[in-house]
């Protein structure tokens, strides 16, 4: 018998992909957390159902959620990262000698503790002494937070359940607030695609609009994710993504990556006709 796992997209559209075996399922204090294997994507976490990430694409998501922000700040030293509960933006974070210091709020230490045993690929550098995790809802820790990060990396799920707090106007400017006068903030900001994913990709970026002087959005294509094209937030109090990349700094660096380079980074900011459209509406 092939066991199948399913994720409905839309009422219409579901992704499939085929089981090996079920490695670990259990209900948290906060939702359903569960890993499989698969011949295709390799391990693959899902929580309440929703497709978080698999091991064969994750390095999209990572890289594109950290590297852009890395390579427009001239001076990260402290970062708070929020969600990321698998590790894979801890992991890339890590990569910076001159990070200093990494905060990581996550609700479910649940989510943690199964990554680390089963999603050893991006659970690989919570040992790093800069991290320090602090298990708590990320909209209740940022409140007592002032002018304190240079990076702020809301690494969340979709806008419901226990994610839906990450995606108020309360949240964006609790992040404003938290981050010194020259800090940027970076989202994962759901896909244009699907009509109930673009309301709330639209509804995101109006409230981050309203907090920040300069927002931008970016796109990338990973193939697990509804549609597979997704779209990032860029905030910041001082730095444009394009005009202040320093290309030059970030490649001496020699930090290798997969999927980002300094040229993709130039070409994440171009949308399609039909994103700009429903940004230029809520703008």
């Amino acid at each position: 018998m092939n066991l199948w796992f399913s994720e409905q997209h839309t009422k219409n559209v579901k992704l499939s992909i085929k089981v090996d075996k079920q490695l670990f399922s259990a209900q948290s204090d906060f939702q359903r957390i569960d890993v499989f294997e698969s011949e295709e994507f390799g391990r693959f976490l899902t929580l309440d159902g929703y497709m978080m990430l698999t091991e064969k694409d994750e390095f999209i998501y990572h890289e594109m959620i950290t590297h852009i922000p890395m390579a427009v700040h001239p001076n990260v030293k402290k970062v708070l990262v929020i969600g990321a509960g698998d590790g894979g933006v801890v992991r890339e974070l890590t990569r910076y000698d001159d990070i200093e210091h990494i905060d990581m709020v996550e609700i479910d230490e649940m989510v943690v503790e199964v990554c680390k045993k089963y999603l050893p690929k991006t659970a690989c550098r919570f040992d790093d002494e800069r991290v320090h995790i602090h298990y708590a809802d990320g909209l209740r820790f940022i409140r007592s937070c002032k002018d304190e990060y240079d990076l702020i990396i809301v690494d969340s799920t979709d806008p419901f359940g226990p994610g839906e707090g990450l995606f108020t106007k309360e949240f964006y400017g609790n992040c404003y607030n938290a981050l010194k006068e020259d800090g940027i903030m970076v989202n994962q900001h759901e896909s244009p695609f699907y009509d109930e994913d673009a309301i709330a990709m639209q509804r995101a970026h109006k409230r981050i609009v309203e907090s920040f002087p300069i927002s931008r959005v970016y796109q990338a294509h990973i193939p697990t994710y509804p549609s597979g094209h997704w779209l990032f937030g860029f905030a910041s109090k001082r730095y444009h993504p394009l005009k202040d990349l320093d290309e030059v700094k970030w490649n001496s660096r020699n930090i290798k990556c997969r999927y980002y380079t300094t040229t993709l980074h130039k070409g994440a900011f171009y949308l399609p006709a039909y994103v700009e459209e429903m940004l230029k509406d809520v703008e």
